[in-house]
């Protein structure tokens, strides 16, 4: 399918979708007392632009793993049902991320080499749970790992498609003919052994972590406070300056126009 470039207009038409599902996750952890954190670029425009990075169009929000199920929970009888819909592996047949997205309905959002995927994928925000990993550096490195290869046995249904290497293909392909119940039973006895400590590094199990620490502070996400993101009020990482610098570097530098990138779409639908 052909790849479509969104438009100034379209992608500032996305960004306002996200920010009303940013108010509803707002307002859900508002009423049953659960605590969240914008995280990642979302944090990271905030500071920088006070709402969206110009170019962003996704956005992010991240629950310690007591909290992340709590939100889950509370989608089922909270959630604006009229509006949205939370995915994960567990309520979505042929999902394959280890994180949950919460989406807009009546709204199409077909990333490139994902259009064959089961299930319904309107505009979303990405839901991220983190997990304890080992305080010990040598341990972590080995977590990572171990994370690594469940992520790539995730993404085989769209590895195999998008990779341009021939090995690659077939071993996507390979990798794709393990059940995923198999896949997702192992990755939920996981993240129950992760769990059972209270460690003072946590990360997102699937999800790369761009340093080489292999993880994040918890309490970076334990000690927050509210900050302006389009006009509106969210809560974030109080320390945002060490979690930013720890992930970006120099991020109050604007990247070069090359890294400006925005993700391709080969079918969009906004309201």
């Amino acid at each position: 399918m052909k790849v479509h470039h969104l438009t100034d207009d379209e992608l500032r038409q996305v960004q306002l979708i996200q920010l009303e599902m940013l108010k509803e996750v707002d307002r859900i952890c508002n009423l049953c007392g659960i605590q969240y954190n914008i995280i990642a670029g979302t944090l990271l425009g905030a500071v920088r632009h006070k709402g969206y990075i110009p170019w962003d169009d996704d956005a992010d929000v991240a629950f310690l793993r007591e909290e992340y199920e709590k939100f889950r929970a509370a989608c089922e009888k909270e959630l604006d049902h009229s509006r949205f819909y939370f995915q994960d592996h567990r309520n979505t047949t042929g999902y394959r991320w280890g994180y949950g997205k919460l989406r807009r309905k009546g709204t199409c959002f077909l990333r490139e080499n994902q259009e064959h995927m089961p299930y319904e994928q309107g505009i979303f925000i990405d839901i991220f749970p983190l997990d304890a990993v080992s305080d010990n550096k040598a341990v972590r490195t080995w977590q990572n790992f171990h994370c690594y290869c469940i992520r790539k046995m995730m993404w085989a249904p769209v590895g195999k498609i998008v990779s341009g290497n021939r090995f690659l293909k077939c071993w996507y392909r390979f990798l794709d003919r393990i059940p995923a119940a198999m896949i997702y039973g192992h990755y939920n006895r996981y993240v129950q052994r992760r769990n059972k400590k209270n460690t003072k590094w946590v990360r997102i199990l699937t999800f790369p972590t761009p340093n080489k620490e292999y993880g994040y502070l918890r309490e970076w996400y334990e000690n927050r406070e509210k900050i302006l993101f389009e006009d509106e009020m969210f809560w974030s990482i109080k320390d945002y300056d060490a979690y930013l610098s720890f992930k970006f570097g120099d991020y109050m530098k604007l990247p070069p126009m090359e890294m400006r990138k925005v993700h391709p779409v080969t079918k969009l639908q906004c309201l």
